[in-house]
């Protein structure tokens, strides 16, 4: 671990460099769906982590303990062990998946906590709120040069009968696409025929209190591109293809993955995005209904799928690689300067607090 005396001593210019990267997840995956992505992405990301001379770790929010009894010198520790701005970052992506939803309230506290306790953020709290709810991205996002799916935001509660929803239903075309507004891969998507297949859809969603998105759908066959962006650049892309008669693209509904050239009209809208985000990483998924695409979602921590048909995984491991080191290189430069991790156009309305000196020595 840091030498704390050291730190106090020297101060924060000759602080040790970054040496961990920190993932906050919600711990509540079941023993299969762990084994699942343990070999999808987490061991690859532990794997490539090493390889840069960082460890790498997973942890749910419970983990981080915040000792702020002197608010300028806060100490954070996760899983007791002391961890700095220094020598830590921590990814602070919003999960929101039904059995993740208890734990939606501490996820976003926590992240707001960390960037208030001076830590690096690749993607600040804000970023992971815009990202999640699939309206706030459309809303954020609205002059995109590519254009967003017009959506329509749903609420569902104790009242959800009364169908005052519906107000806003006039201009949605049929058959239509219903899904939640922030989960992720592909889960509760559904197709309307009519009005009366939502208020089926949006009674069951009260259930959980689950706030659906309603879109137009844009046919049978429609194919998803997930652009893959590092430091501002289109770095690869991730081709997906429905299962016949399905109209999900993602691979937890039966689509097919390839990983083709990035095409030029989305290699091109990619400075847009980079310009309005400003992060080191990121993902951007489109839809392409066979004559134009539309800008579908925002991934601020964007899974990066394995090509099967690649037994070493090559292209994984380089976007994961670049992905990394764009992180490493993104804290350093922001450790150097003082600089809060997001633009200022990008705040939360509480000021940001980069290290400025040493934390203090704490009693264990």
């Amino acid at each position: 671990m840091t030498n704390r005396s050291d730190q106090q001593e020297h101060g924060p210019r000759e602080a040790a460099p970054l040496r961990r990267m920190c993932w906050i997840f919600p711990d509540r995956e079941s023993t299969r769906t762990t084994e699942m992505w343990r070999y999808f992405f987490w061991d690859l990301y532990e794997e490539i982590a090493g390889e840069l001379g960082l460890s790498w770790c997973r942890h749910s929010p419970d983990a981080v303990t915040v000792d702020a009894s002197d608010p300028a010198r806060p100490v954070v520790y996760v899983d007791e062990e002391p961890v700095t701005p220094q020598d830590t970052l921590f990814v602070t992506a919003l999960y929101s998946l039904p059995y993740q939803s208890m734990d939606i309230f501490n996820q976003y506290s926590l992240y707001t906590v960390l960037e208030q306790a001076g830590f690096y953020l690749p993607f600040p709290p804000y970023v992971s709120l815009i990202g999640n709810d699939k309206v706030a991205t459309v809303l954020h996002l609205a002059d995109s040069p590519v254009p967003p799916i017009p959506s329509i935001r749903i609420g569902t509660g104790r009242d959800v009968a009364k169908h005052q929803y519906e107000v806003a239903l006039d201009r949605l075309t049929y058959p239509a696409i219903v899904k939640p507004a922030g989960w992720c891969g592909g889960g509760g998507i559904n197709l309307a025929r009519g009005p009366e297949d939502i208020r089926g859809l949006a009674s069951l969603a009260q259930g959980g209190d689950t706030t659906l998105v309603a879109q137009p759908y844009l046919g049978d066959g429609t194919v998803d591109y997930r652009v893959y962006v590092v430091n501002g650049e289109p770095y690869a892309v991730m081709r997906r293809v429905p299962e016949a008669g399905s109209p999900v693209a993602n691979a937890s509904r039966g689509g097919t993955m390839e990983f083709p050239p990035v095409p030029p009209e989305l290699a091109e809208a990619t400075a847009y995005f980079a310009e309005k985000l400003r992060i080191p990483f990121f993902c951007v998924d489109f839809l392409y209904d066979g004559e134009k695409y539309w800008f579908s979602e925002l991934e601020p921590d964007g899974v990066i799928a394995p090509d099967f048909t690649d037994p070493d995984r090559s292209l994984q491991r380089d976007i994961v690689r670049a992905r990394f080191t764009a992180y490493r290189d993104a804290h350093a430069k922001w450790l150097a300067n003082g600089t809060p991790s997001a633009p200022a156009h990008l705040m939360s309305p509480l000021p940001h607090r980069a290290p400025t000196s040493a934390p203090r020595s704490e009693t264990r």
